[in-house]
């Protein structure tokens, strides 16, 4: 059940925007002056958690940057942020998801690769180590069905040509059976997917397969499939959706019963340069049994980035407005 608590105090909301059935915040910012993507979000004891990700601090990658992974810890609460405590790494671009005894941190990347570790960061921010995943594994995506943690794909190392199509399992009440690895999904592996609970089932949405380029790089096959899973009787196909989507805020909110996807990379922009580009898809799409249709717009399309349920809304703290580009933004979506 959702905690009902009142609204945010005047100060702490800078605007709100009603599109459709859907309702906008804007939350205060991230407390950097750049932003990250990659980060890990999540409701801890009632207050929002942001932490990790990286950026790039000095110089933006096509001018030849190095990107900086951050173990930083920053709390909201309600009224201004604050920066307090540190993840056990650098880390960013994992799999992270809120439950009853802290937040779990699975996976992600960090200045030397990518890597296997997950862990329970409690209420006081002391951290719990839980067992591995079965491998390294950075741009998964996941959600929790009951008491157990699920994470599907990514990529094992920096420089794979093919993605993960890998799914797994973690029972928190049965940690000593470790990881289990379950039928994937029938479409291809991929990574930067999109996750989704609805009615005890895991939804996989989007994402982009890898394959090798003519110079032997990975070159990224843009999906626009879906898939549902359940314990009893597999997966299953959803309908498509009307273009690919790939990075989209994840897991993705679950509002009057139905999955909404809050935009994603579609890949037209692919070959724009840095200064041509134009941002990211704003459409939300709407999961029903008719298939995807539109249901208003996203206020800044923020990829590469945690969603998290904070305080009966769907948060979307920063990610990345165009590639290479962070964002201090955070965005709060209600129902109506």
């Amino acid at each position: 059940m959702i905690r009902k608590y009142p609204l945010l105090a005047l100060c702490a909301i800078q605007l709100s925007i009603v599109a459709g059935e859907l309702q906008w915040r804007t939350l205060p910012g991230l407390p950097d002056s750049i932003g990250f993507a990659g980060s890990f979000a999540g409701d801890l004891n009632g207050k929002l958690l942001v932490a990790g990700g990286a950026n790039f601090p000095e110089r933006k990658p096509w001018e030849g940057g190095t990107k900086v992974w951050y173990d930083t810890i920053h709390l909201f609460d309600g009224e201004q942020w604050i920066k307090r405590g540190k993840l056990p790494q650098k880390l960013g671009y994992g799999t992270c998801y809120t439950t009853g005894n802290g937040i779990v941190i699975a996976g992600g990347s960090h200045a030397n690769g990518h890597s296997d570790e997950v862990y329970l960061l409690n209420a006081d921010l002391s951290v719990v180590s839980l067992p591995k995943l079965p491998k390294p594994c950075a741009n998964s995506c996941g959600t929790m069905i009951g008491r157990a943690l699920f994470i599907a794909g990514g990529i094992e190392e920096p420089n794979s040509t093919e993605a993960l199509h890998s799914f797994w399992k973690l029972d928190l009440e049965r940690l000593d059976t470790g990881w289990q690895s379950l039928p994937p999904w029938p479409g291809k592996g991929r990574m930067l997917a999109t996750a989704a609970r609805l009615n005890n089932e895991f939804y996989l949405i989007g994402g982009a397969a890898l394959k090798s380029g003519p110079d032997g790089k990975p070159e990224r096959v843009w999906l626009n499939d879906a898939f549902a899973f359940s314990s009893d009787s597999g997966w299953r196909e959803l309908p498509k959706l009307h273009s690919p989507s790939v990075a989209a805020p994840s897991p993705a909110p679950v509002l009057h019963g139905h999955v909404y996807l809050l935009g994603g990379d579609d890949g037209t922009q692919l070959k724009a340069s840095p200064n041509d580009h134009k941002g990211f898809p704003t459409t939300i799409w709407k999961l029903s049994p008719d298939g995807w249709t539109e249901a208003g717009a996203i206020p800044t399309a923020l990829v590469t980035t945690s969603s998290t349920l904070w305080r009966g809304q769907w948060v979307i703290p920063g990610g990345e407005v165009r590639p290479g580009v962070r964002s201090t933004e955070v965005l709060a979506l209600e129902e109506r």
